[in-house]
């Protein structure tokens, strides 16, 4: 009897630790559920960061993203692509704001070394905790273009003729929208912005 009344105890204490290891790995499960068919995420290409910090695309899972392409030697559309993109953040709450990330990949990372994108992130005043500005090899460019649906080509000069567009992922990395408005902030596209935000599993900020 005493027996049975020691390994009653010792279970009873084990039980509160048994508990608390199945809440703390649930978040973990559900971190690592298959990803949807239709998810960017599922293109395998490791990028490295403006801080040069190597990474892949579904670490960005768990969050809605609003992504696109440039490059920096682009003179025109791209700044203003990166105006349009820090207008529509802008429009957000700070709430808001902490649960989406920003991510811009190159399309020219022959020249758009980590150098160059930390110097494009700080004169553009680029929060950091938010916003990534990425490259990969050439190859995973252009099926990361294909899956966004962007088009892009090398022209003679150097410079690249490319679609300027704003894609917004959801937080399992499926296309939600897009928007091609640039100097100005498209109302339907930041209306959708907010619905995908509302939508999404909140994590910690």
């Amino acid at each position: 009897m005493r027996i049975k009344s020691t390994l009653r105890a010792s279970l009873l204490r084990l039980l509160p630790l048994l508990l608390g290891a199945l809440v703390c790995a649930a978040p973990a499960s559900a971190q690592h559920a298959a990803l949807p068919g239709n998810s960017v995420y599922r293109l395998a290409a490791t990028m490295t960061d403006q801080d040069g910090k190597a990474f892949k695309l579904d670490d960005k899972r768990g969050q809605p993203v609003l992504v696109s392409m440039f490059y920096n030697s682009c003179q025109f559309v791209c700044p203003m692509l990166i105006d349009t993109m820090r207008a529509t953040e802008q429009t957000l709450t700070p709430d808001e704001r902490a649960h989406l990330s920003m991510l811009l990949v190159t399309f020219d990372p022959a020249r758009d070394d980590v150098k160059t994108l930390k110097a494009v992130s700080v004169q553009r005043e680029l929060d950091p905790a938010r916003w990534t500005l990425a490259r990969t090899d050439a190859a995973s460019v252009r099926k990361l273009a294909a899956t966004l649906e962007i088009q892009y080509r090398l022209l003679s000069s150097g410079e690249y003729n490319h679609t300027t567009v704003l894609v917004l992922l959801d937080a399992d990395g499926r296309v939600v929208g897009r928007s091609r408005k640039m100097g100005a902030v498209d109302p339907a596209f930041q209306k959708l912005l907010r619905a995908t935000l509302l939508a999404a599993p909140k994590t910690p900020s």
